[in-house]
């Protein structure tokens, strides 16, 4: 059965630190390029970094560069997104998200074939 399961989501006031971590099974991570994607109700899925098979390129959405950093262990076949200087607009539910080589943008969710459940991140004084 092919699964990821987030976890490290909570609630902290502005200014502070928190890690996702997103553990596979199911899939080898070194196959994929692993996203994190975060979603508001009533809003559209969008990509907030991700990571290629290789571990050698990544991507940030311009709304968290220089404060998010993904990275992978493919030792443990999990992904993490450390998330520092976290504001109230980062606000949303996480997902990771793993998609196969097919050439297309990995930004864009549809490249992506399997998901995870989702993991609240809530920002606020």
């Amino acid at each position: 059965q092919v699964q990821l399961v987030e976890s490290g989501g909570g609630s902290v006031q502005p200014g502070g630190s928190l890690r996702l971590s997103c553990a596979a099974s199911g899939l080898t991570i070194g196959g994929y390029t692993m996203g994190w994607f975060r979603q508001a109700p009533g809003k559209e899925r969008e990509v907030v970094a991700y990571i290629s098979w290789t571990g050698r390129t990544t991507y940030y959405a311009d709304s968290v560069k220089g404060r998010f950093t993904i990275s992978s262990d493919n030792a443990k076949n999990t992904i993490y997104l450390q998330m520092n200087s976290l504001k109230p607009e980062d606000k949303d539910v996480y997902y990771c998200a793993a998609g196969p080589a097919t050439g297309g943008s990995y930004r864009e969710d549809r490249n992506y074939d399997t998901w995870g459940q989702g993991t609240q991140v809530t920002v606020s004084s």
